[in-house]
This record gives structure tokens, sequence and C-alpha cells, in this order.
């Protein structure tokens, strides 16, 4: 059977709605549960002395930059000492960034050189049993030009990368990646998807199960949450412009205006933790990335009393502030974790038949230091993943502790079996 022909959909006027699985309209078995993988970047590394696990299972002990996953340590891997060997040397930020989910050298000057990145050898591989191969997702604008080390910018703003020299465009508007959810466009893309669909959702809603049902209510709920949302930040950003109006201060804008961007960042990343939530929930995508915030990020946090930027506070990676930048944006990991989690599916949740995959491109940013990088792992792919671990490969030699064997065992467990892939040919051990 083609997996489409399995998917429930409610349609309305220009929109198309996929559904969770519902077991009573399913046909598909429980070993036919999607398996997904999401990687969250955040760039400039972490606070070295405050980033450990000890332990395993519901004994593991964490960090305070990783208290956030408290409660999901159970479903977490915390592995330490890994690196990305065509990385080391070549200069700092994007010579440690441009090929973090590749492995292959990157090239300095005008000419950008790469490989393809392991979220989309994935798209490729297994985006034929979904209507959207992936989602490519971030929180901050891409940088252009150079940096003084003479590679593009464009390594520092891009995880995702579909060759040798083509990243794939970030999606930053919410508003618009939520409407790829639903093939909503035209002249009624600012119309509710939810009123559309409404008669054909009352319909189908008095033709499932009781448990089914409960989980259409909470689903088009979330919906009708993520939908709220992207109208509040519209009407934040009309406000924003006029007090840059009564200022005299330009706003940069899109030719789509009503489509802008939330003014804090808290919201601009909770939509997209939504957005790819709803996306694996109802088997629109299996593969999605998002970038919290880029190398050499620009990001301000004063919520957190933080006065400095992102990238200037990595500078101080031993003080408080930085520790406040890192706590955040784990809490937007755990976040995400925890909507998979509530979300039921066969004898388990979503986030079961997950691997999120959270890293950065160094483990200081005091010292530009990328001997090893911070590496998080959620969900356990349908049990084909041990988790509930704190693994560390510092001692184990170069040859045992590439970045690339991790993606290799990763792409094992979710049927796509290559024989070598960056740097890599082996397998990591014990993952």
């Amino acid at each position: 059977m083609n997996p489409l022909s399995r998917r429930v959909f409610l349609r309305g006027t220009g929109v198309t709605m996929a559904l969770p699985l519902l077991d009573s309209l399913s046909a598909a078995p429980a070993a036919a549960l999607p398996q997904r993988f999401a990687v969250l970047f955040m760039g400039t590394g972490i606070s070295p002395g405050r980033w450990w696990a000890k332990g395993a299972g519901p004994g593991m002990e964490l960090s305070e930059s990783l208290a956030p996953l408290e409660p999901l340590k159970a479903k977490l891997n915390v592995i330490d000492g890994l690196f990305n060997k065509a990385a080391t040397g070549q200069g700092i930020h994007p010579a440690m960034t441009g090929n973090l989910l590749s492995g292959v050298p990157i090239r300095k000057g005008s000419i950008i050189q790469g490989g393809i990145t392991i979220d989309q050898v994935l798209a490729n591989l297994i985006g034929q049993e979904t209507p959207q191969a992936s989602m490519v997702l971030a929180c901050e604008r891409a940088m252009t030009g150079f940096h003084e080390t003479n590679f593009s910018n464009a390594y520092s703003s891009h995880i995702s990368w579909q060759n040798s020299d083509s990243p794939v465009p970030n999606e930053m508007y919410p508003s618009l990646a939520f409407d790829s959810l639903f093939e909503n466009g035209g002249r009624l893309r600012n119309t509710s998807v939810l009123d559309r669909v409404k008669d054909h959702a009352l319909s189908l809603s008095s033709k499932v199960s009781a448990t089914d049902k409960l989980k259409l209510d909470e689903y088009l709920a979330s919906v009708r949450d993520v939908e709220r949302s992207i109208e509040r930040m519209r009407t934040d950003k009309q406000k924003a412009e006029d007090r840059a109006r009564d200022a005299g201060r330009p706003l940069f804008t899109m030719k789509r205006p009503q489509d802008g961007l939330p003014e804090d960042i808290r919201d601009h990343i909770r939509l997209m933790c939504d957005i790819v939530a709803l996306g694996f929930q109802t088997d629109k995508t299996r593969v999605a990335s998002l970038l919290l915030a880029r190398d050499l990020s620009a990001l301000y946090y004063p919520f957190l009393g933080v006065s400095r930027q992102h990238h200037g506070a990595s500078h101080y990676d031993t003080e408080a502030d930085y520790q406040k930048i890192v706590h955040f944006q784990v809490s937007q990991l755990a976040y995400l974790a925890q909507r998979l989690d509530s979300m039921q599916e066969g004898e388990g949740t979503v986030l079961d038949n997950c691997c999120l995959l959270f890293l950065s491109n160094m483990w200081s940013g005091t010292k530009h230091d990328n001997k090893k990088v911070p590496v998080l792992t959620l969900g356990g792919l349908g049990g084909k993943l041990k988790t509930g671990r704190a693994l560390d490969y510092f001692e184990s030699g170069d040859d045992n502790r590439k970045l690339c064997s991790l993606y290799l065992g990763i792409m094992d467990r979710m049927g796509v079996t290559l024989k070598d892939f960056g740097d890599a040919e082996t397998r990591l051990a014990g993952f």
C-alpha cells in the first residue's frame, strides 16, 4: 500500500489539512509508524563547566544547562567528546559550521563548496513517503558577505545543504511555514484554515472512536493556538512598524508585510517548534531542521537580563549571562520534545518515534574550541535507539569519535544504510 493512501485529510476551500494517525480509520499496523528526524542548532558553543551528565536511566544527573530536560531524561542521550575533523584547525566560526552536518571539507573564497547534510540525505531517501520532503526553518536572518577568515558567511547562516554548493533556503516566517503545512495560499491564506475545514471536521468527528475523537480535538486545538499566535504576531508587527515610523527610523519589511516576524525571539522559536511538531504529528514531513541561533548570532535576550548579543556573550562563556542563554535554548529543545511526547501514537508517543538532535558548532565560544562539540539526542526511533544514557567518547581516539559516525548510526536506524558519510566509514561504537 502506498504510504500516502493511509492518510486522512480534512479539506476546505483552498486548503488541505493532514491529520494524525487515527486508529479507527487507518489500516496501518504498529510496525508502520513513521520515524522522524529533526536537528536543532545553536551557534557559538555552550557553557563548558555547566554542560554534563552523570549516570543512566532514572538516576541520571543533569547539569544546570541541561536541567530543562529533567522530565525527559529517560528519553535523552547526552553525548560528549564527538568532533568534526574536517572543521578543526580550519578557522573560527563559518569554518566550524559549514560542514557540521556533512563532515565534508569546505572551501574559502567566492566559490562555495561543501557537501550534502544528514537531514537532506534522509529527505532525499525517505521524503517520497510524505507530502513534504523536509522542513528547513530558522529564527534568525542569514548573513551575507565573508568572514575575516575568508569563508563565506553562508556557512555560518545555514546548517542544511542539498548538495556541495547549495544551502537549503531557511524559512524564517512562521506564517509561511504554517501555510506550507496545509497547502494554504492565494487570497484566502489569511483566513483561518480551521474555519474552512470545520464542516468536514464535524462530519469526521462523528465517525471515529472516542479515543480518536479526543486525539482529533487536541490536534485541532493545537492548530488553533498556532493560528492565534500568528495573528497576534501580525498585530505586534504592525505596532512595531508604527513605533518605528513615529521615531523616524526605518524598519525592514517583506513585500508581504502581513507575514512579518515576531518581535520576541521567545514567540518566534515557540512558533517554529509548534510547526515542526504539527508537521511530525500529521506525517506531513519526517525530516526537519531548525536553526535556533546561527553562528555569529546577533540575537538579543532582554527578557533574560542579558545586555550582550548572543555572539558577544559567548566570548564570556564562563559567566552567568551566557549560561542564561544556553539554558534558554535548551529549554526550547525541551519544549519541542515535550510537545511531541504529549502526542499519543500507537503504544507510545510521537517523540518515541523520533530522533531530535541538538548540537552546536563548538564547545567554547571564549576559546573558539571545537575539539569536541556538545551533542544531545531525544527519542528512541521506535525502540531502535537506546536512551537514558551519558556517553563519553573524548578519550576513544579521533577515529572513534566522529560526528559522521553518529550520523551513520542514526540513518541506519531509519532504514537508510550508507557505506560511508562525510569522513566516516564506521558507526559510532556503543551508540
